[in-house]
């Protein structure tokens, strides 16, 4: 996901523009504001929804960040603020109470209360709403957590509960280090039990949609924008400064580059790596590199032939050039990446997988030679389809990858490509070989890379599954001891 930018990363994001923020902001007394106070912004795919636990990506999470709030908001200096709760307490570490603000309130007008962060809560872990991050309550160890979506208790079983409508108490099974940085996570900001429970699957349509942040939904035209506009029941809505937000839907990063020129789009999210140096040149201080605390990888089928053997998903990643890919493919600061953490994560010195080290002569040498054990050779070669989403980049990176494997293995990738929407469905239904992914860190911490390969964690498309690798991240989660994550 998103926030995190303390830790130089394997990701990189390009934005264009000027870095006007559509959040509230602290005017300096004497500055000149323009007079059109809105905003366009190239919000990448088209979004796969707005209902807050239906969606898993930026994509999404970036528009929900700004229509709502949650109790707690991580600031671009990665420092946790108050947000609908304007303190917290514990004496313990697994007894939390959350204290909201007085008079916060929906942008309809009716108040937000702890039980709808109750609600909100125990409808992401209900196993009937099949959240992508069901599992992420689990991961925060709340009470009761495991056993719900396992089925084994319902879901008013978890462990938090209003005391009163300005008091949320949450209790955890056992203390964790990072709690309230999962906190601050927008999957976890409460929705409006009532609108839910009015409006059912249609409480996102703009005509009845209910918000609590800076904006709120007024347009939604599939495939083009979603359009907010300011919300004057947003608790802090005097330091707003930006009146309408309007998030385009464009895949192509030459399209948007054009637009971005012709002065119809304020800021991107990326530009085309072909075109990254000569418009860093022709444009200078408009271009800015932004750190992000992620990994782009790609992800095996893991219960299908031919990637439910080790053998293969270890020759098809021996044989890459990383490097290659970082500085000539793409060659805007991304680093090679060896492992799914990137190294400093949480501040812990993670250590490279030895093969990291290894000439690159020497790991095509045993890729062949894990092929050939695995039974494949030039009269029965590899081959699979490999799915990525619309994208310039993900195109050129898919082709250069596929090239690799040709030439090093002999193996035959036939590239997909698919819509985002489709592409997250495709996943969710293990209809895949291999498939383009990529994870920024939900908070600053290896675990939130690792949870997503734990056994039935609701983002584990890869369908992984190892009794050791569960055993150490139990371990990792409850001790907080550096070796574990390794």
């Amino acid at each position: 996901m998103k926030k995190t930018i303390k830790n130089i990363s394997l990701f990189t994001g390009i934005i264009f523009g000027s870095l006007t923020l559509s959040h509230a902001a602290i005017i300096p007394p004497g500055t000149q504001l323009a007079i059109n106070q809105d905003i366009v912004l190239h919000n990448g795919s088209e979004p796969a929804s707005l209902d807050v636990h239906k969606v898993e990506s930026d994509v999404e999470f970036d528009i929900i960040h700004d229509f709502f709030s949650g109790l707690i908001d991580t600031g671009i200096d990665g420092k946790l603020n108050p947000d609908l709760a304007v303190s917290w307490e514990t004496k313990d570490n697994k007894v939390w109470l959350f204290h909201l603000r007085e008079g916060i309130k929906w942008s309809d007008g009716s108040p937000i209360t702890a039980h709808d962060v109750v609600f909100s809560w125990r409808r992401l872990i209900d196993p009937q709403m099949a959240s992508p991050y069901g599992s992420y309550i689990e991961n925060m160890y709340i009470t009761n957590a495991k056993d719900i979506l396992a089925g084994k208790k319902k879901a008013d079983a978890l462990g938090v509960k209003a005391l009163d409508d300005m008091t949320v108490e949450v209790t955890l099974e056992q203390p964790l280090s990072y709690f309230l940085q999962m906190v601050a996570h927008p999957v976890m900001v409460p929705i409006s039990q009532k609108a839910v429970e009015k409006y059912g699957e249609k409480w996102t349509q703009p005509n009845v949609f209910v918000g609590s942040g800076p904006f709120k939904l007024a347009e939604w035209i599939v495939n083009e924008k979603v359009i907010g506009i300011r919300n004057p029941q947003y608790w802090d809505n005097a330091h707003t400064v930006i009146n309408k937000v309007t998030y385009l839907a464009i895949t192509s990063d030459t399209a948007v580059v054009n637009r971005y020129l012709a002065g119809e789009i304020d800021i991107t999210k990326s530009i085309p790596s072909v075109s990254f140096n000569s418009l860093k040149t022709k444009l200078g201080s408009q271009v800015h590199i932004s750190p992000k605390l992620g990994v782009y990888y790609y992800e095996f089928n893991t219960k299908k032939a031919p990637f439910n053997d080790i053998r293969v998903r270890q020759a098809l990643n021996l044989a890459l050039d990383k490097t290659i890919i970082s500085d000539k493919v793409l060659g805007q600061g991304q680093k090679a990446a060896y492992n799914n953490t990137p190294p400093n994560t949480g501040g812990m010195n993670l250590k490279q997988p030895d093969y990291a080290s290894l000439p690159l002569a020497k790991r095509i040498e045993k890729a062949r030679q894990l092929l050939k054990e695995a039974g494949y050779n030039r009269n029965n070669p590899l081959k699979f389809n490999l799915l990525y989403n619309t994208s310039e980049d993900h195109k050129r990176i898919a082709i250069a990858v596929s090239s690799m494997w040709k030439k090093n293995l002999g193996a035959d990738a036939v590239l997909q490509n698919q819509e985002w929407k489709t592409m997250l469905d495709t996943m969710h239904q293990s209809n895949f070989d291999l498939v383009r992914h990529a994870w920024i860190a939900d908070y600053d911490h290896p675990a939130s890379f690792l949870n997503n390969f734990v056994t039935n964690s609701s983002n584990n498309t890869s369908l992984y599954s190892n009794d050791i690798y569960d055993d150490l991240m139990q371990k990792a989660k409850t001790t907080n001891d550096m070796k574990y994550f390794q």
